[in-house]
């Protein structure tokens, strides 16, 4: 990681990335919580979550916009439309404000999505590619931490102060994020408008995506965890209620544990990348959830204790794994599609396993549901680990010798130079 935080470009885009990643930290929660306070209804404020995912359902045409132009020009004007659209909140007082919350959701959802994709190209434009796994891999350690603090801290601003701190306070954090990506000089060539016609254009991303052995693999395996991974969300409130007989409030613990994780497996994930490859790498994260689920089948907080810490190393596993074989295996001109595709390729099974597991625990045993979890995710896992060999590890150069230093004849032995003057008078007398 060291060697990736010393180009001064990604360091640049680094604290331009720390600016919006806690902005949006701090904001998810808190919309839930804003809307729940105006309210009263869980429902209601579930539904905002479902705000932010529906619009992942629009990924092929936002990566087709992304890819009609510029990166970094792109980037700075996402951000700054961010900022704007988060203004409407300023306007919130009663219940009957609601809506403005819900709309503004929504366009955050979009937002993300597009961020999403033209970082991901920016990030390959300015790392050379034996350095992607190490970009990827600081990200993702940044991410973990705030998802420690950022949530927790929106929601506190949010109790202490109300939105409008907390709105101003995200408004700053994607202005910050423009400013410092502005300053960067990228060379970036015009991406052409000539090609197909935009239907064929528009599932260009889905197309590559189910072309490439590496990148089908990836996705059908994690795709298939993700239909379960979402029942945590919901399991572990029965976890620590039915199970360790404690009170909700712990659960902020648990996630607290899963967060420490999740820095162990962001600062480790660029090293196992290198030493399994980016498919290696996914199938490691998706295989520590099914252990991780298994263990909490058996409800003993020692165990609990562990099955999060590997919960939380499968995070970043799964995400630099994939990000880092989308930017490899993508030619530039699609990756804005490919990324986007493959974000809601992930994130919808998940989001669809989040409502399914809320219904499923007040039916089912929560147990029942953790080991079919984990026996669903090791599955997951093993698909993956058997197509390990579609990106192998990349073989250490091999060192070349230094060039050895002539000997001077006046160095050598007499006797070396007695068979040398017998050498060349044989050639003399042969001739």
């Amino acid at each position: 990681m060291r060697t990736v935080l010393g180009r001064p470009d990604f360091r640049l885009l680094f604290a331009a990335l720390l600016a919006s990643m806690a902005a949006e930290s701090i904001l998810l929660l808190a919309l839930a919580v804003w809307v729940k306070d105006l309210t009263g209804s869980d429902g209601m404020a579930g539904a905002t979550i479902f705000a932010i995912i529906a619009p992942m359902t629009l990924a092929p045409l936002v990566g087709w916009v992304v890819d009609r132009y510029r990166r970094q020009p792109f980037f700075v004007a996402a951000n700054l439309g961010t900022a704007v659209l988060l203004s409407p909140l300023f306007a919130v007082r009663d219940r009957g404000d609601v809506w403005l919350i819900y709309v503004v959701a929504a366009l955050y959802g979009l937002s993300y999505i597009t961020l999403t994709a033209v970082l991901s190209g920016l990030i390959r434009q300015l790392v050379p590619s034996e350095l992607l796994a190490d970009a990827n891999a600081v990200l993702q350690t940044v991410r973990q931490g705030l998802r420690l603090v950022g949530p927790l801290a929106g929601a506190g601003l949010y109790a202490a102060v109300g939105g409008w701190l907390l709105t101003a306070l995200a408004m700053a954090g994607f202005l910050t994020a423009a400013a410092v990506v502005g300053l960067l000089r990228v060379t970036e060539s015009t991406p052409s408008g000539a090609g197909l016609r935009w239907p064929a254009e528009l599932s260009a991303g889905l197309r590559h995506l189910a072309g490439e052995p590496a990148l089908r693999r990836a996705l059908l395996g994690y795709g298939l965890g993700s239909l379960v991974m979402g029942f945590t969300e919901s399991l572990i409130f029965a976890y620590v209620d039915q199970g360790l007989r404690r009170d909700a409030a712990f659960v902020g613990v648990l996630v607290t544990v899963q967060g420490i994780g999740g820095l162990v497996g962001g600062l480790f994930s660029a090293t196992v990348v290198r030493r399994t490859g980016e498919v290696g790498t996914l199938a490691a994260g998706v295989t520590f959830f099914g252990p991780a689920a298994l263990a909490l089948a058996y409800p003993r907080l020692w165990l609990g204790v562990v099955a999060l810490l590997l919960a939380g190393m499968s995070l970043p596993l799964t995400m630099v794994g994939l990000n880092t074989l989308v930017q490899r295996r993508t030619p530039p001109g699609l990756l804005g599609r490919v990324a986007a595709t493959s974000e809601a390729l992930v994130s919808g099974p998940q989001a669809v396993s989040i409502g399914a597991g809320a219904l499923l625990v007040g039916v089912l045993d929560y147990r029942l549901l953790f080991a079919l979890v984990g026996m669903i995710t090791t599955l997951a896992g093993g698909y993956l680990w058997q197509g390990r060999h579609l990106t192998p590890p990349p073989q250490p150069r091999p060192r070349i010798p230094a060039p050895r230093r002539p000997v001077a004849a006046t160095a050598l032995p007499p006797a070396a130079v007695d068979h040398e003057v017998v050498v060349a008078t044989r050639r003399r007398r042969a001739q």
